[in-house]
This record gives C-alpha cells, sequence and structure tokens, in this order.
C-alpha cells in the first residue's frame, strides 16, 4: 500500500508560486479600471500582451525543440536524426561539461565530465559530425552555450559554408546569457565587464554576418531551477536583459540595429494560471522598457520573443511515468501563454539522460497540444480573463518594483557583485524545500500519493569509453594540423582581446583560428590570457 500524505487542504491555495494573494473567485470588480487599449491591444500590437505576431498559432505552430545532445558527436547525430524524422522542427543542443566551461576534453579538469550533461566538442571536426547529413538551411539550431559561445557559434557557422550554406540562411539561437550565471549556474568563464565586451562583439559580428541569428536567449530558465519564483524570474531576466543593451549601445551598435535578434528563455511550471499570466506580463513590461527607456523604434525591438522549457526541477525520480502529466500541463502553459518555441523535458530526466523513446514520447506531447486541442485556433484565449488579467497585472507590478531594486543598485553587474538576486533566489528555494519537507506544498509520488515499492527502471548511461576516444581523437587532430599557423591564429586573438573598439572585434580572429582547427579550449585560455577569469566574492 502507498501513502495519501497529509489530508488537509493546501495552504499554498491562497496564494501564487510568487507569493501574491489568489482569490478563490474573480469578478468584473478585480478589473476595475482596467483599460483593454493601454493593457492588451490587438495581438502583434504593443504593448503585446496578447502575443508578438497578430496570428501567432493560427497560422503555424509554435517551433517544436527538443533539447538533446550526450556522449560522442556521432550519437547526438544520430539522435538529431531521429528527432527531425519524428517531425521536430528546431534542435537544441546540450554541450558537456568541459564544453560549457572552456576545457577541452583531455584537460586533467575535465576527467569524469566528459560527454555526461551534454555532447563533447573540442574541434571544428567535432562539429562536422554533430551536424552531418542534416539540412542546416532548413533546421533551426539552438545552442545551450554561454561563455563559450562565440567558439560554437563559428564552429557552427564553419560547417554551414563547408555544406554550402551561407551565414545569411541560417536560423538559430545562442543562449549566450552570461549574467544568469552568475546568479544562478555557475558556468562563467570571464569576468563580467569582460563577458559583456564579448557578447557585445557577437551582437556586432551577426548584425553584419549572420543576420537571421538570435545572437541570445536572455534566461530565466535556469534562475527558476535555482528557485526563483515566477516575479524573481522575469524581473532578474529583464534586469540583465537592460544590461546587455546598455553595453551594446556603449559599444556603438544603434538599439535597432541589434535589439531585434535578442530572445528570451523562460520556464513553464504546472502552476498554469500563473504561468501564462507571467509570460503575458513579460512581454508587456518588456515592450515599454524597450520604447521609453532605449527608444527603440523598430516594433521588432519592442517584442519579447521567447523559447519555454518545461520545468525540470518538478521532475521526480519517484513513479517518473507522473512527469508525462506534469508536462503536458506545463506545455499546455506556455502555449497559452504565446511561447516562439517549447522543448518539453523527457519523463526520465529526473533519473539520468533521456531515452529514446522518453525524447518521442516528450515530442509527440507538443503535438498532441498542437493538433488534437483547439488552444491553436484563437489568439490569446485568456484575453479577458477575470483571474488571468488580474494576475498579468499583479505580476507585473511586483516585477517592475523588483527591477527598480536591482537598478537602485547600479543595475544587474552591481546587484550581481553585491549578491543580490542569488540570495534573494536562495531564500524563496529554501522556503519551496521547507515546504516540501513538512508536506505542506504537494509533489504527487514524492511526499503524497507514495508507493511502498518503486517500480524498476533502467536508464540511459554515458560510456566512459567515449572519454578515451574523444582524447585520442584530440590527439590526432593536434598532429595532423599546422600547429605553428594556430598559434599565430591564437597570438591574433589575443591582441584582439587587449584591444577596444569595432576594429578590436575577437570573433574574425577566433574564427580564423577555429578554421585551421584550433580547440575550444585554446581559444578559452587565449582569452584567459588576457582577460582572467570571475573569481565570485562572498557578499555575506
Amino acid at each position: 500500500m502507498g501513502s495519501a500524505g497529509p489530508s488537509s487542504s493546501d495552504p499554498r491555495s491562497a496564494a501564487s508560486e510568487s507569493g501574491l494573494p489568489i482569490k478563490a473567485v474573480y469578478d468584473a470588480a478585480d478589473l476595475s479600471g482596467f483599460d483593454p487599449a493601454e493593457k492588451l491591444g490587438a495581438p502583434g500590437s504593443y504593448p503585446y500582451t496578447r502575443g508578438v505576431y497578430p496570428s501567432m498559432y493560427t497560422g503555424r505552430p509554435w517551433t517544436m525543440r527538443q533539447y538533446a545532445g550526450f556522449g560522442t558527436a556521432k550519437e547526438s547525430n544520430e539522435r538529431y536524426h531521429e528527432l527531425v524524422a519524428a517531425g521536430t522542427g528546431g534542435l537544441s543542443v546540450a554541450f558537456d561539461l568541459p564544453t560549457q566551461m572552456g576545457y577541452d576534453s583531455d584537460e586533467a579538469i575535465a576527467h569524469g565530465e566528459v560527454g555526461k550533461v551534454g555532447v563533447a566538442i573540442d574541434s571544428i571536426d567535432d562539429m562536422r559530425v554533430l551536424f552531418d547529413d542534416l539540412p542546416l538551411d532548413k533546421v533551426s539550431t539552438s545552442m545551450t552555450i554561454n561563455a563559450p559561445a562565440a567558439t560554437l557559434l563559428l564552429m557552427y557557422q564553419l560547417v554551414a559554408e563547408e555544406q554550402g550554406v551561407s551565414g545569411k540562411q541560417l536560423t538559430g539561437t545562442i543562449q549566450n546569457d552570461v549574467l544568469k550565471e552568475y546568479i544562478a549556474r555557475g558556468t562563467y568563464i570571464y569576468p563580467p565587464q569582460q563577458s559583456l565586451r564579448l557578447i557585445s562583439d557577437i551582437f556586432a559580428y551577426c548584425h553584419r554576418d549572420l543576420p537571421r541569428w538570435n545572437t541570445i536567449s536572455i534566461s530565466g530558465y535556469h534562475m527558476a531551477e535555482a528557485g526563483a519564483t515566477p516575479v524573481q524570474e522575469i524581473a532578474f531576466t529583464l534586469a540583465n536583459a537592460k544590461e546587455y543593451v546598455r553595453a551594446a549601445i556603449a559599444a556603438g551598435l544603434d538599439v535597432d540595429d541589434f535589439a531585434p535578434r535578442l530572445s528570451f528563455f523562460f520556464v513553464a511550471r504546472t502552476t498554469l494560471l500563473e504561468e501564462v499570466a507571467k509570460f503575458r506580463a513579460a512581454r508587456r513590461i518588456w515592450a515599454r522598457i524597450m520604447r521609453e527607456e532605449f527608444g527603440a523604434k523598430n516594433p521588432k525591438s519592442q517584442m519579447l520573443r521567447f523559447h519555454t522549457q518545461t520545468a525540470g526541477v518538478q521532475l521526480t525520480a519517484q513513479q517518473p511515468e507522473v512527469n508525462l502529466v506534469r508536462v503536458a500541463l506545463q506545455g499546455l502553459g506556455a502555449v497559452l501563454g504565446g511561447t516562439q518555441s517549447l522543448h518539453t523535458n523527457s519523463f526520465d530526466e529526473a533519473i539520468a539522460l533521456p531515452t529514446q523513446k522518453a525524447a518521442r514520447l516528450a515530442l509527440r506531447t507538443q503535438q498532441v497540444i498542437a493538433y488534437e486541442t483547439d488552444v491553436t485556433k484563437t489568439v490569446d484565449p485568456f484575453a479577458g480573463s477575470y483571474v488571468v488579467e488580474a494576475m498579468t497585472d499583479e505580476i507585473e507590478q511586483a516585477a517592475t518594483e523588483l527591477i527598480q531594486a536591482v537598478e537602485d543598485r547600479g543595475g544587474a553587474v552591481h546587484a550581481i557583485e553585491q549578491g543580490f538576486q542569488k540570495s534573494e533566489i536562495e531564500r524563496s528555494a529554501y522556503r519551496t524545500a521547507m515546504e516540501i519537507d513538512d508536506g505542506s506544498r504537494t509533489v504527487v509520488g514524492m511526499n503524497r500519493f507514495t508507493l511502498d515499492e518503486e517500480e524498476p527502471y533502467t536508464p540511459l548511461r554515458v560510456d566512459p569509453q567515449i572519454e578515451i576516444d574523444q582524447c585520442r581523437r584530440l590527439e590526432r587532430l593536434r598532429a595532423e594540423r599546422d600547429g605553428e599557423a594556430v598559434r599565430r591564429a591564437l597570438d591574433e586573438l589575443r591582441r584582439a582581446a587587449e584591444g577596444t573598439g569595432a576594429e578590436s572585434n575577437v570573433l574574425p580572429p577566433m574564427r580564423e583560428a577555429l578554421r585551421l582547427r584550433a580547440t575550444g579550449g585554446e581559444v578559452a585560455h587565449a582569452l584567459r590570457d588576457v582577460w582572467g577569469t570571475h573569481v565570485p566574492v562572498d557578499p555575506f
């Protein structure tokens, strides 16, 4: 026999995840003074509360992405072909930890982590294998990479050009959001100011050479996974976005030259109504910031376009099949909130890397929402809802106040240096953990409705031989390439990193070094030589 857990009513029913009150009944009085023209507008029009495009999913569904990457480039390539065959329209690449941190697979610090949480990409050779025989002019590729984002993007561009696809044809996204790494995730390399310089260089390079590429995906997802509430998630994300816009303008770029390619990345939790309201509020806040604070005139600069991933932190290792239900609800919330692309987690991700069957089921979840429900037949189905409009206003107000708290500390970078965002998120995470432990927050299968004995499950495991093989590939690469030419190219990269201004953009010399088969770790070390590394300071 299992356990149903406590029978008392859930005390959270009176408050949202952000701690805002939720009423049992909403009516017209909750929208007194609500001006639809000011707050809503038409779909595809300022302030974009109702969506960034006039027709939204009535024209075509969102891009269905699946985040995948493990082991070797060859194994990941095989998974990508399976996903494309199953109907996915976009790929999302997961890189292993050494790649994310700017280390090669044969460095001592990488031992034990090669191919574990994503695919190992050490050089253009690996990138060729990763995207072998995939139609790069037709598939949109998102790469979850931050500090070494420029390196992986340039490898991708070089491989595409070898296939006859020009940079002007490529579509996709690099995450490239380093500020949230200092706040919540930790895969940073360089100090904040140098990281902002690198990001500005990417903006300028892509404006010229990869005009359809989304140069940054400003992410609240990882802050949410670390414990941020919905209000904290959008507030800290938009505060970071303001910092990136300021850095690009300070580097001499016009706001309307780069802002149309900014994109965002949020989580979708099981609390469906608050999540829908969160997405709508975020669009409205960003439209106002871009128009009123930065003077953006291009409507595309004012649009908050975002990718959504369902909440990995809410998945449980206990009764993992229940995660299928959670993911379906989370995916539905993202769609009702107007996402531009969506990744649905696999039900077994709380245990290990997803199996092929689990990844296919995750994609099928999106396809059911898109093709078997009626939510794609009308734009913004919740518009005018008493509860959702009231929640949207409340989240907008609370998030705006929190953005101002960041601004009062000198902006996102200075607030990060003071530990403000991190400490706020940690308090929220601690409160959630205590509620789960004491049973006041129900997690089905974990602290309520449990089983005496879990059913056996065989997860996917990464073969340790992968690290050995990857090290051998690097040994061959270094023996075959023109080592002197690589050394000269890396010296050119260092000189560019020492310089300032548009003529010192680091991406052209970085591209040349990678073309000559410099490794990702060598490129990162060249920049470390000039810029140093970030050492966090304990604010307490």
